[in-house]
């Protein structure tokens, strides 16, 4: 998908509205591997495969729930991009949740909706109402309202 350019100025007519959806993307068990050598978070159910298939009750392993939420970043610059700021920051996280897992070996997405916008002092911050699927499911894998701040 082509990435939803929006001017600073335009953002607060986009509130309620869905920003968009990004392209798939696939979970490999290297990507696992490295997010659990990078967060020191070596569990089993996440890294030993056939471990996994005989005593997870998913069949196999499973990413990390913030690995999941640690794509937000890769895939909401495919879904928009504010234009005209001198820089955006994330800001935090109102909500989170991870509803049902993620297979390695499987494809996830990211769709975005503009729940607010708030003035704050040199720009604005927007909450994003961030829905991760799992291809081929109809649960979301991960729901997040992520804060951001633009400054013009």
């Amino acid at each position: 998908m082509a990435t939803r350019m929006v001017d600073f100025k335009e953002v607060k007519s986009l509130v309620g509205q869905e920003l968009g959806v990004s392209d798939w993307h696939l979970v490999t068990q290297e990507e696992i591997n490295a997010f659990a050598n990078a967060t020191h978070d070596h569990q089993w159910i996440h890294l030993d495969v056939e471990r996994a298939k005989k005593e997870s009750p998913f069949g196999g392993p499973v990413a990390h729930g913030y690995y999941t939420l640690s794509l937000a970043p890769h895939l909401m610059s495919q879904i928009w991009s504010v234009q005209g700021i001198k820089m955006g920051v994330n800001y935090g996280l109102n909500k989170l949740r991870f509803p049902a897992p993620v297979l390695v070996g499987k494809r996830v997405r990211a769709r975005a909706t503009l729940n607010t916008v708030e003035d704050v002092p040199g720009g604005m911050q927007v909450t994003v109402g961030i829905t991760f699927e799992v291809e081929g499911s109809e649960k979301p894998v991960c729901v997040a309202e992520g804060l951001f701040r633009y400054y013009a």
